[in-house]
């Protein structure tokens, strides 16, 4: 399953790599907003979810991944830009559905209240509008180590707060990645999280009020940092919400082990393709790719 690659402009500012993964017999397209410090490599598993159901759309961040290359990185990215650039893709190749994970949420919830004509439902994962007191632990800690530059306190947070339900080997992987990004990459987190500790939170609900599409909200049974419970919140504005919580599984959701993979893969054509069958215990395919992970 090897993707079309391209590297795309986007009016004339910022350069952004993607992968499109084609499936001739669909009839959908899909793209995949990664969280923070991640790359298309996060989606590995999530792209075996949804392929060859759907041709799937991952992407850079033009200061992430295999973007960075393109670009200048001469100022921050806000939410709204990412948001921006997202519409751009979401036009580009003509998709019908977006997935986000984890703080890809805000950029999508951005971009969704623009009500993009094309796009028909939406999945936000491992996201919430309340910064509670696990998360807020969590950003305070790393804002001081991205301040710092020190990739090693980074990748060692990550790992043992929202990546704590992970697999050793994804562990290691994802602290080899966060561990060593560039420079401008634990500014440009530095700049998002300083963004969201000092900003008016209420500005996700504000923007779920506009969103005029279907929203499946998913969340991890055992994730403290974006709860399923404060994630429901999101149905008091957004007005086509329905939710679904991942059983023995934290933030991470389908790359924790087999069945929460299962699971994830059940709710998503349970909601982008409803007469989809579930997928059978015995037959649902999981693998540990050696990729850095998604934060």
């Amino acid at each position: 399953m090897r993707p079309e690659i391209a590297v795309l402009d986007i009016q004339g500012q910022y350069r952004v790599y993607t992968e499109f993964y084609r499936a001739d017999a669909a009839e959908k397209t899909i793209i995949l907003v990664n969280g923070s410090m991640a790359t298309t490599a996060s989606f590995a598993q999530t792209v075996k979810n949804l392929h060859p159901q759907f041709n799937v759309v991952c992407y850079d961040q033009p200061y992430a991944g295999r973007s960075k290359i393109h670009n200048r990185h001469e100022k921050h990215l806000t939410k709204e830009v990412e948001g921006l650039i997202l519409l751009e893709l979401i036009d580009h190749f003509a998709a019908e559905h977006v997935l986000s994970f984890s703080w890809g949420g805000a950029a999508t919830m951005v971009a969704l209240a623009h009500q993009p004509r094309r796009i028909e439902k939406a999945v936000i994962s491992s996201f919430s509008p309340v910064v509670n007191a696990h998360m807020l632990d969590y950003l305070e800690r790393g804002v001081e180590c991205l301040g710092k530059r020190d990739g090693d306190r980074v990748g060692h947070l990550v790992n043992n707060t929202i990546g704590k339900h992970l697999p050793s080997l994804f562990k290691r992987f994802n602290y080899r990645h966060v561990s060593s990004l560039a420079e401008h990459e634990y500014g440009q987190m530095h700049f998002h999280i300083s963004n969201v500790l000092n900003s008016d939170r209420q500005c996700y609900l504000n923007a779920a009020k506009k969103i005029n599409v279907p929203v499946l909200f998913m969340n991890g049974e055992w994730d403290e940092y974006t709860a399923a419970e404060d994630a429901r919140l999101f149905g008091n504005h957004v007005a086509q919400s329905t939710f679904t919580t991942l059983q023995a599984t934290g933030h991470f959701l389908d790359m924790e082990h087999k069945s929460a993979c299962r699971d994830s893969q059940n709710a998503l054509l349970g909601f982008l393709k409803p007469a989809q069958q579930p997928i059978s215990r015995t037959r649902h395919p999981f693998t540990q790719d050696h990729h850095a992970l998604a934060v």
